[in-house]
C-alpha cells in the first residue's frame, strides 16, 4: 500500500466492542505494548474497571458507552479521543453479536438488530475514522470472519452481514487508494475464536450452540490487528482452518456446500437443551469475560497467521511446499 504506520507504542487506537472477547484482549495487548486507548462498548461497568485496570498499570486509557449501531454514539467515540489524546492513529470496528437458528425461523426485527452492529456500525465507525485520518493518516481495521468468504449454516444472518462488511471494506480501500488517502484498510477474518461469543449470541435452536472446530485463542486475533495496526495490509486470516474453508468455497463450492450440510449442523450444537438466557442482541450483557465456554480444543496459536505476519517465513514456508511438491512429482515419475 506504500504507507508508513507508527509504531503502537506510539500510537492512540481506537478499540469499538472492547469490554470482552477479541476486544478485551486487544485493549490489554495493546496497553502492555504502550499505546493510548480508547475504548468503546455498550457495558460501562466493564470499560470503567478495565480502564482503571490499564491504568494501575501505568497505561492511558479513556471510555465512552456507545452502542456502535447509533451514528451518534459513535462519534462521541471520536470526539473523546480528541480531546483525550488529540485524535488517534488506528481505529478498529470489533463490535459484534450473532444469532443462531435457520434463516427462515429468525424474526426479521432480530435480523435487522444484528444489521445495526455488525454492519451499520463499521460504516459509522469507518466515515468517521476516515473523516480523521484523511488528514493525520493511520490504520482502519475492521473485523470480519471466516464467513465473509463462506456463509456457513445456523448462522445466515451472522454470514451475510459479515459478507456485507468485506464488500463494504473492499470498496472503500479502493476508493480511498483512488484518491491517495493516506490511510490502510484491513480486514482481519478469525475463524472460530474461543470467545464469550456464543454465550452473547441470541438462540433459536432447541440445543445449546457451539463453534465448529478448529477453534483459536482470541489471543493470536489480538496480535494480528496489532500487527496490521503497524503494517500496511490488505487481509489476514486467522487460522488455516479458515482460510483452507474460503478456498474451498472458491475452487469448489457445491461440494463445499456438501460438505457444511453434512458437518456444520451438528458441530455448531452441544449435546444440552437450551435454557432461557439473556443475549447480547439489543442490551449488553455483563460479561467481561476475554474467553467464553467452548468444551473443545482451543489452538493457542496460529501458525498460519504468525507466517502471514512474517514476510521472510512466509517465502520460506512456500519454498519448502514447492520443493515438497517437486519431490513428489520426481518420486511418482521413478
Amino acid at each position: 500500500m506504500g504507507l508508513s504506520l507508527k509504531k503502537v507504542s506510539e500510537q492512540v487506537l481506537v478499540i469499538t466492542g472492547a469490554s470482552s472477547g477479541i476486544g478485551l484482549v486487544t485493549a490489554r495487548m495493546a496497553a502492555r505494548r504502550g499505546a493510548r486507548l480508547v475504548l468503546a462498548a455498550r457495558n460501562g461497568d466493564a470499560l470503567a474497571s478495565l480502564t482503571e485496570e490499564i491504568r494501575r498499570a501505568g497505561g492511558q486509557a479513556e471510555y465512552v458507552v456507545a452502542d456502535v449501531g447509533n451514528e451518534e454514539d459513535v462519534q462521541e467515540i471520536a470526539r473523546m479521543a480528541e480531546v483525550a489524546f488529540g485524535g488517534f492513529d488506528t481505529w478498529i470496528n470489533n463490535a459484534g453479536i450473532g444469532i443462531y437458528g435457520d434463516m427462515l425461523s429468525v424474526p426479521i426485527r432480530d435480523q435487522r438488530q444484528l444489521f445495526e452492529t455488525n454492519f451499520w456500525g463499521v460504516v459509522y465507525g469507518s466515515r468517521v475514522a476516515c473523516d480523521y485520518l484523511r488528514h493525520r493518516g493511520g490504520a482502519l481495521i475492521n473485523i470480519g470472519s471466516t464467513v465473509s468468504d463462506r456463509a456457513i449454516p445456523l448462522q445466515g444472518i451472522y454470514s451475510a452481514s459479515k459478507h456485507a462488511v468485506k464488500g463494504f471494506t473492499d470498496a472503500l480501500r479502493m476508493e480511498l487508494e483512488e484518491e491517495k488517502a493516506p490511510i490502510s484498510v484491513t480486514l482481519i477474518k478469525p475463524a472460530g475464536i474461543a470467545t464469550p461469543y456464543i454465550d452473547h449470541a441470541k438462540n433459536y435452536m432447541d440445543r445449546k450452540p457451539s463453534l465448529p472446530p478448529p477453534v483459536y485463542a482470541p489471543e493470536a486475533v489480538a496480535e494480528a490487528i496489532l500487527h496490521a495496526a503497524e503494517n500496511p495490509v490488505r487481509d489476514m486470516f486467522i487460522g488455516s482452518g479458515g482460510k483452507g474453508i474460503s478456498a474451498m468455497g472458491y475452487y469448489a463450492p457445491r461440494s463445499t456446500d456438501k460438505y457444511m450440510e453434512s458437518t456444520m449442523f451438528e458441530q455448531q450444537k452441544r449435546d444440552e437443551r437450551e435454557e432461557p438466557r439473556p443475549d447480547g442482541l439489543y442490551n449488553a450483557t455483563n460479561d467481561p469475560r476475554q474467553r467464553g465456554p467452548y468444551p473443545g480444543h482451543v489452538m493457542e496459536k496460529s501458525y498460519y497467521t504468525k507466517a502471514a505476519m512474517n514476510p521472510m517465513l512466509t517465502g520460506a514456508v512456500m519454498l519448502a511446499m514447492g520443493l515438497a511438491a517437486t519431490q513428489l512429482v520426481r518420486s511418482r515419475r521413478d
